[in-house]
């Protein structure tokens, strides 16, 4: 039986035998800067070393970079934030991402490079993070560590992403029992009142989030025709106030109902007429919630707003977020479809909206059972 070659042509690499019994190949192979460096393969056998020899020389005909030193974690990260999140995805994803990676990721992960990088490694992170944070925020950083990993993988740093063979934490939803409708009616007849009272219509009514109704231009709203077109909102991120797209990115025109399109009458009137007395006509392409100095209203100091008209009025607490949860209810309850709630609510994906906003009002349940209970009772009494 002949022995199998000991060398190879120029350029192919080389397989020698190591004092452990192990054997090793060595092949120059392309690194992400263009140079190139020697690359080392190793197996238990001859056949098994070569196999893996030919792989490498089979990238070096594609050109695929291979590069012969895996990065940490902690380096990583930066770069893929800077050059893959920053330029392509949201400042607000940006910031929470680089949130996760300063507080979690690099002080638990950071120093484990992206080869030997393992599922235990990611389920002890997991866990770390649930113990110091909660679930939820371990989910969190789950998802952020497989966007990473995934970015790595496509430029060849690492052959499989570690953290999607990892089941993230599971979270127990929060309980959200938004306003009921007299609860509602109630908050409307305390905020009539309000200079911000077309905002609180728009979010209860509409189911607008905060930044949405914040970002709204008069440009954007067809009193005539009745509809307004949801495509900008205001959001504070790393201490600056800023304008920016909608949450998906999209413009959604929504029809507005009458009790809005009043509302927000109203509200361009005395808009116009404050702007009158300072001499100067309202800006159609301006924003239509803006401090007395016409500057954009912070996010917060509409939440304040919110919890103060609620607190005076007597109602229990809620987010103003919440409303957007008490606009799902009421559309369901009154037989709106999920496409069309997905529509009107600006949601990214249908189960979404099958998922957070199923809450049917008790009332509307308890007709149910009340009809199907007519229907049994029917046809017992026929029989």
């Amino acid at each position: 039986m002949s022995k199998p070659r000991k060398r190879n042509p120029n350029g192919a690499g080389t397989i020698t035998q190591r004092k452990d019994g192990r054997y090793q190949a060595a092949v120059y192979v392309l690194q992400p800067d263009g140079t190139r460096a020697r690359k080392y393969a190793y197996g238990k056998t001859w056949t098994e070393c070569d196999t893996k020899r030919r792989e490498l020389l089979a990238k070096v005909d594609e050109g695929i970079p291979v590069p012969t030193r895996s990065a940490k974690l902690a380096e990583w990260l930066p770069y893929w934030l800077d050059n893959v999140i920053k330029p392509n995805r949201k400042r607000s994803t940006y910031s929470k991402y680089a949130m996760h990676m300063r507080l979690y990721l690099v002080p638990l992960l950071g120093t484990k490079r992206l080869e030997t990088l393992g599922p235990r490694h990611v389920r002890v992170f997991l866990a770390d993070v649930t113990r110091k944070s909660s679930p939820a925020t371990a989910k969190e950083a789950h998802r952020v560590l497989r966007t990473a990993l995934t970015a790595a993988t496509r430029e060849e740093l690492v052959t499989r992403n570690v953290a999607s063979l990892v089941e993230a934490p599971k979270v127990v939803s929060r309980e959200t029992t938004p306003w009921t409708l007299d609860e509602t009616l109630t908050f409307l007849e305390e905020a009539r009142r309000d200079p911000l009272y077309a905002a609180f219509v728009l979010a209860i009514a509409m189911g607008l989030r905060r930044g949405e109704v914040l970002g709204l231009r008069w440009s954007d709203v067809d009193l005539d025709d009745r509809v307004i077109r949801v495509s900008n909102q205001v959001q504070r991120i790393g201490g600056e106030l800023y304008q920016d797209t909608t949450k998906t990115g999209k413009i959604r025109p929504v029809p507005l109902p009458l009790i809005c399109l009043a509302a927000l009458r109203w509200h361009r009137l005395r808009q116009s007429h404050e702007a009158a007395k300072q001499g100067a006509e309202l800006d159609a392409a301006g924003l239509v919630f803006t401090t007395r100095s016409g500057r954009p209203i912070e996010p917060r100091n509409l939440n304040r707003s919110f919890s103060r008209l609620t607190a005076s009025v007597g109602l229990r607490p809620i987010r103003l977020h919440d409303t957007r949860h008490g606009c799902a209810t009421l559309l369901t309850a009154a037989g709106v479809p999920p496409r069309v709630l997905m529509e009107i609510l600006g949601h990214s994906q249908i189960s979404m909206t099958m998922d957070v906003y199923t809450h049917v009002a008790q009332d509307t349940q308890r007709e149910a059972i009340s009809n199907m209970d007519r229907l049994l009772r029917r046809r017992i009494d026929r029989d």
